[in-house]
């Protein structure tokens, strides 16, 4: 297997499954949490998260097939995608992107999914679909601040890996967005970004 992704809850590798070529995704062992605890969290984790980017393919969105769920050892075969990140595509082409990835957002929220890593780096283009990866931070909420949260961290990120297209970049997302969720919701969740900011622009540390 091939490394393709360390991370703080899981690492990602290049793998097959029934000859296909896949990408298996398990979760690590939290040494500072209590045994049974930690495996009792990687387990509904594992869980949730494939059932998440199953159910998220039911109102259209293209999110990688999952192959085999591995409750035991905590992973999920999954699907290959193979196209570019969205991180990785060239400046001019990142603002007309982020359109459709503010729709899908919006389609999210809607149906009552917050992503929880919106980035760039969570999106491949294929020739023919542009896919949504890692639901591992995914919650099932209807809860505005939490939708809040997904569109901050999007703009934080849009600021600081693609700094030089960053208007254009939000304002096509936000359009994006607005159509999925309307305008009226669509005003309430960036007002709750805008006290996010604040919150943070303003925070005093003692």
């Amino acid at each position: 297997m091939k490394i393709l992704k360390k991370g703080a809850e899981a690492d990602v590798y290049i793998s097959s499954w029934n000859g296909k070529k896949s990408v298996l995704k398990i979760r690590k062992e939290k040494k500072y949490r209590n045994s049974s605890l930690d495996t009792r969290i990687r387990k509904q984790r594992t869980i949730r998260e494939a059932q998440i980017i199953s159910y998220v393919k039911s109102f259209g969105i293209s999110t990688p097939l999952i192959y085999f769920v591995n409750y035991k050892n905590f992973s999920i075969y999954m699907q290959y995608v193979k196209g570019k990140l969205i991180r990785d595509m060239d400046e001019k082409s990142i603002p007309k992107t982020c359109l459709q990835i503010g729709m899908i957002a919006g389609t999210l929220h809607q149906n009552g999914i917050m992503h929880g890593d919106l980035t760039t780096s969570n999106f491949i283009l294929t020739s023919k679909h542009l896919f949504v990866i890692d639901f591992g931070l995914a919650n099932r909420t209807e809860k505005p601040d939490d939708h809040a949260v997904d569109l901050r961290l999007f703009k934080e990120i849009l600021n600081s890996v693609h700094a030089n297209v960053m208007k254009k970049s939000w304002k096509n997302f936000i359009t994006g967005y607005e159509k999925s969720v309307g305008k009226k919701y669509c005003k309430k969740i960036l007002e709750l970004v805008s006290v996010i900011e604040s919150r943070g622009r303003y925070a005093t540390v003692v």
